[in-house]
């Protein structure tokens, strides 16, 4: 969960002043409903696929596609723009690799292809290169937020852009944005197959790890935004690295930088351990082509790892012409629009069941969800409802095929 997101999101935010600040609160509170959903799906139903299971077991085979598709699309998305963070990261050490877009389109093909590499060597070494990652990464993290924010300037939340439009409208744009940084928190779910005590292990680790990473991310980037002035981080593609640099020198900043290009590589280590894992269990289930459900002798699909890293390698590089901020903000609406689907179907799911317990959490995370995709933009629901509408010609293709 934790990846680029609380390291270059308060370029996106900046606009949006002590907006953000509302949309963080409605944002935690409705990933802390959406993980606690999840995790009495995970105990209901221990399969592998996570919410394309969930959905299929509740509504049937052709919406459980289209959750497993568009949760695809959400991933190989959020890959592109984890990469291309990776590569703002990098520049704030150095710059001369990021002087030109295709420099910096080819540092983002790289830390995703590198990690590629780790996936197809095998899924215990995925797991190995995680732990170290996140150990790397959130204790720097909540060292910075929780010293930095006692020398912010309470002065530089602002209010929003009045170009923007009113506060409401302000608030709930923020809320698409700030829900990037908590993508992930259904993502134990996935693997099931590949975990020990599936029905025990995943419910803590979606509960816990949701709590854990909306602290660590409010904490950095509320300070962040206290730190720096809005114009300045609009164009910053490492502003939590400028940051630093602005309060304790630029020994400061490059530490801060470093410790954001491992948090990107971790995050896009374990997405694209999970980018195969939900198309393998479609496949499994005969809705994706088979090759998808191969297992190597290392058990790594490798097949649906280099299919959605390919994907992942064609959105940067079509792209490649815009700013890293530009670049950054349209994956991830693009990647968010995407995961909301899923988050909708499987708060929906649990709703279908008929369990009285954990009821009227579900139907306030659907609730959330429904608003939070209100709030992408008319750009991005568009793309992903073209994205989702492809892949139906592949089910029925595979529906003609059985």
């Amino acid at each position: 969960m934790i990846g680029s997101g609380v390291f270059l999101l308060p370029a996106s935010l900046a606009p949006y002043g002590a907006a953000s600040l509302a949309g963080w609160a409605i944002t935690l509170c409705g990933a802390v409903l959406l993980a606690l959903t999840f995790a009495r799906l995970a105990m209901r139903w221990p399969q592998t696929g996570g919410p394309y299971a969930y959905a299929r077991n509740a509504f049937g085979e052709l919406p459980g596609f289209a959750i497993a598709w568009s949760y695809w699309i959400s991933i190989w998305t959020a890959n592109a723009a984890i990469a291309v963070a990776f590569a703002g990261s990098l520049g704030a050490i150095f710059p001369a690799l990021t002087a030109t877009p295709v420099r910096s389109a080819a540092c983002a093909l790289a830390a995703l292809w590198l990690c590629v590499a780790v996936n197809l060597a095998g899924v215990r070494e995925a797991g190995r290169v995680q732990i170290a990652l996140t150990a790397l990464k959130l204790l720097p993290l909540l060292l910075f937020g929780g010293v930095a924010l006692w020398f912010a300037d309470t002065s530089r939340y602002a209010p929003p852009d009045p170009a923007l439009g009113p506060l409401p409208l302000a608030v709930h744009a923020t809320v698409a944005l700030t829900l990037w940084a908590l993508l992930g928190l259904e993502a134990a779910t996935v693997p099931a197959g590949a975990i020990e005590r599936p029905e025990r292990t995943i419910p803590r680790a979606t509960v816990l790890g949701t709590l854990l990473a909306g602290l660590a991310t409010i904490l950095a980037c509320t300070a962040v935004l206290g730190l720096l002035p809005a114009a300045q981080l609009r164009e910053s593609s490492a502003p939590m690295a400028d940051a630093a640099r602005a309060l304790w020198g630029p020994a400061a900043g490059i530490g801060v930088a470093a410790v954001a290009a491992v948090s990107c590589l971790g995050a896009l280590n374990g997405w694209v351990l999970v980018s195969a894992q939900v198309p393998l269990a479609a496949a499994a289930d005969g809705l994706l082509p088979a090759r998808f459900a191969r297992l190597d002798a290392r058990g790594t699909p490798t097949f649906g790892v280099l299919v959605s890293a390919g994907f992942a390698s064609l959105l940067v590089c079509a792209n490649y012409s815009r700013s890293l901020v530009q670049l950054f903000t349209f994956a991830i609406l693009l990647s968010t629009a995407a995961t909301l689907l899923p988050y909708v179907a499987g708060s929906a799911a649990w709703l279908r069941t008929g369990e009285r317990r954990g009821r009227s959490v579900a139907a306030l995370a659907l609730a959330y969800s429904l608003y939070a995709l209100a709030g992408i933009g008319a750009e991005s629901l568009l793309w992903g409802g073209a994205l989702l509408l492809a892949g139906l010609p592949v089910y029925l293709w595979m529906r003609r095929a059985r």
